[in-house]
C-alpha cells in the first residue's frame, strides 16, 4: 500500500490530525539532520578538506541520493521501524500517542543539541515510540520482540563492528603508505575525505531517512484510521520531503556537533579522517543490507575512536568519550520514560 502526493494533499486539507501528525514528523526529521548528519561530515571538515558550508550543501545532496537510492532497493529498515511497535486498537487514541512520541523526541533531541552532545537519533526514536506504544497498550505487549532486538543487532555493530574496523582501517593504510612522500599522500587523502564524507551522508541518508520515513507512513495510515496495515511502499513524494527537511536541519545546527565529533573528540589528519569514514561507511552499508536499524552516531564516533586508539589510547578524549556514552546509555530509558509519560498526557487530554 502506498499514498501519492495528490491523496496525501487531499487528505491533508480535511484531516486536522494528519496535519499534526505531518508537522511533528517533519520536526523530528528537521532535529536530525540539526543534530544528527552533521556527523557525516565532520571529520572532512575538522581535517579542513572541506570548509563547514560546502560540507553542509554535500551532506544535503548525498543524504537526498542516500534515502532515494537505498530505499528503492532495499526499504527493509523502514519496515523494521514500522513493525516494532504496536499501534493497533483505536485508531485516534494511537495516533495521539504518536505524536507524543514525536514531541518527547524533539525535546530529547534539542536538549542534546544544546549541549553539543552528539546523541542518536535513531535511538531516540525508537526509544520514544517504544515508550508511546507501551503506554497505549497497558503494558510491553505494545512492543515487537522480534523486530527489537534487530535493535539489539545494530548496536553491537555500531558499537563494536564501527571501533574495530577503524582501527583496521586506519593501520592497513598507514601500513600501505608508509614508504611514501608524506606531501604527496596529503593530496591524495585531502581528496578522499571529500568522497569518505559523501559516502557517510549517502549511508545517513540510507539509514536514519528510512526509520522517519516509516513512522511517517505510519502516522498517515493512523490518521486515516487505518492501523492495521502491514506492508507498504515509500512513495518518491515522501523520500523527496524528508531529504530537504533533512538538509535543512543540518543547515541549521550542524557545527557544534562537527566540533564534538571531528574537533573535540580527537585529533585527526587527513588519512586518519578519511579512515574513520570509509570504516564507518562500510559498517552502515552492511547493517543496511540486513535490514538492521543502526545509529550513524554511534558508528561514527566510534570509527573515530578506534582510528585514533590505533595511533595510541591517549590521543582519544576519553573524558568527551564518556560524555557520549553517557548520553547514548540514557538516550533509551530516557527518551522511552518521556514518551510514556508524554503519552499518557496527550491522551488524557486529547483522547
Amino acid at each position: 500500500m502506498t499514498v501519492s502526493l495528490v491523496e496525501f494533499f487531499n487528505q491533508l486539507s480535511s484531516n486536522p490530525a494528519l496535519v499534526i501528525t505531518t508537522i511533528l514528523t517533519l520536526g523530528v526529521v528537521l532535529v536530525n539532520g540539526w543534530t544528527d548528519a552533521p556527523n557525516a561530515i565532520a571529520t572532512c571538515v575538522s581535517t579542513r578538506s572541506m570548509g563547514p558550508r560546502a560540507a553542509i550543501i554535500m551532506a544535503a545532496v548525498f543524504n537526498f541520493f542516500g534515502v532515494l537510492i537505498m530505499t528503492m532497493i532495499n526499504a527493509t529498515v523502514a519496515q523494521t521501524i514500522y513493525k516494532m511497535v504496536d499501534f493497533g486498537g483505536n485508531s485516534e487514541n494511537a495516533l495521539v500517542a504518536l505524536c507524543a512520541a514525536l514531541f518527547a523526541i524533539v525535546i530529547w533531541a534539542t536538549a542534546a543539541w544544546w549541549f553539543g552532545i552528539p546523541t542518536s537519533e535513531s535511538h531516540a526514536l525508537i526509544a520514544g515510540i517504544s515508550g508511546a506504544a507501551i503506554a497505549l497498550q497497558g503494558g510491553l505487549s505494545g512492543v515487537n520482540p522480534a523486530e527489537w532486538v534487530k535493535v539489539l543487532y545494530g548496536l553491537v555493530l555500531s558499537t563494536g563492528l564501527g571501533f574495530g574496523v577503524g582501527w583496521v582501517v586506519v593501520k592497513a593504510i598507514e601500513s600501505m603508505c608508509r614508504k611514501m612522500d608524506r606531501r604527496h599522500t596529503f593530496v591524495v587523502f585531502k581528496n578522499a575525505q571529500i568522497f569518505g564524507g559523501a559516502g557517510m551522508a549517502f549511508m545517513h541518508g540510507a539509514q536514519d531517512g528510512q526509520k522517519f520515513m516509516g513512522v511517517f507512513m505510519l502516522g498517515m495510515f493512523l490518521a486515516q484510521g487505518q492501523g492495521d496495515v502491514t506492508e507498504f511502499q515509500i512513495p518518491i513524494w515522501l523520500m523527496v520531503l524528508c531529504s530537504v527537511v533533512m538538509a535543512l536541519g543540518t543547515s541549521i545546527g550542524g557545527y557544534r556537533i562537527i566540533k564534538s565529533v571531528g574537533m573535540d573528540m580527537v585529533k585527526l589528519d587527513k588519512h586518519q579522517g578519511f579512515s574513520a569514514d570509509f570504516a564507518a561507511v562500510i559498517c552502515l552499508f552492511t547493517a543496511s543490507v540486513w535490514g538492521l536499524p543502526v545509529s550513524t552516531t554511534h558508528t561514527k564516533t566510534t570509527a573515530i575512536m578506534g582510528v585514533g586508539a590505533a595511533k595510541r589510547l591517549s590521543s582519544v578524549n576519553w573524558g568527551v568519550v564518556r560524555e557520549m556514552v553517557s548520553a547514548w546509555i540514557l538516550t533509551f530509558p530516557g527518551c522511552g520514560i518521556i514518551g510514556f509519560f508524554m503519552a499518557l498526557i496527550f491522551m488524557k487530554i486529547f483522547s
